[in-house]
């Protein structure tokens, strides 16, 4: 662990803290010369890590900034999970392994760092055949140039593999109840058929075993988001 990083642990690892404090504590990053500041989003379904990532976005905004000074990578851009039959014939080590494309981002990662620009192209969400011999893509691609904070927001976007790309891990601790109410409000029959079923294995096999609270520097919980 370098000394910014035990630095950021000692100040932000001890329970749960606000929006604001993390806000306050990118822009003490910021301050010390972490330009880009690297940030990965992380969180169970339902968390609100979009949420948090546009709010975060917004506080970074000055007046007559027209690009902004956060740039948002989309951690679904990068499903890799395959199709439903496939994904159920899974341990549930296998499918939190395996979910998230983590050598795609920490690609995308190291090239914003390394070149100032990188390019990648998004899973198709539309595709029929997402088992095919090559995950389905859309055709064209995503470009992002690195502002001043870069955030990789998604479940899995502070695994182990991309630690060494990541200047601060931000953990999303929300209640179960609440994030059900919000994907049931989101997807709908969709999640009341087999969302539980389908993915919380991988999720809890992530956040308890592969990334547990304390491996966070920041944990945010839904009653501090906002504040």
């Amino acid at each position: 662990m370098s000394p910014d990083r035990a630095a950021v642990s000692a100040t932000t690892g001890e329970g749960q803290r606000s929006e604001a404090a993390l806000i306050a504590q990118m822009r003490r990053q910021l301050t010390v010369g972490q330009r880009p500041l690297f940030v990965g989003i992380d969180g169970r379904s339902g968390a609100g890590k979009s949420t948090v990532a546009a709010r975060v976005s917004q506080a970074f905004v000055e007046p007559g900034d027209a690009t902004g000074r956060v740039t948002v990578i989309e951690g679904d851009d990068f499903y890799s999970g395959g199709s439903a039959d496939t994904w159920d014939r899974r341990t549930a080590s296998e499918k939190a392994a395996l979910v998230i494309d983590w050598r795609r981002q920490r690609d995308v990662l190291e090239r914003l760092r390394r070149d100032g620009v990188a390019a990648w192209q998004s899973f198709d969400w539309d595709a029929e055949d997402w088992d095919s011999d090559s995950v389905p893509l859309v055709a064209t691609p995503t470009i992002a140039r690195p502002a001043a904070i870069v955030l990789l927001e998604g479940a899995y976007s502070c695994r182990p593999e991309l630690h060494d790309l990541l200047d601060l891990r931000v953990l999303l601790d929300v209640p179960h109840a609440i994030r059900r109410k919000r994907l049931i409000d989101r997807e709908g029959d969709a999640y009341r058929s087999d969302w539980d079923a389908r993915w919380s294995a991988a999720e809890d096999y992530y956040f308890d075993i592969v990334m547990s609270p304390e491996r966070f520097d920041f944990v945010l919980s839904d009653w501090h988001i906002g504040e």
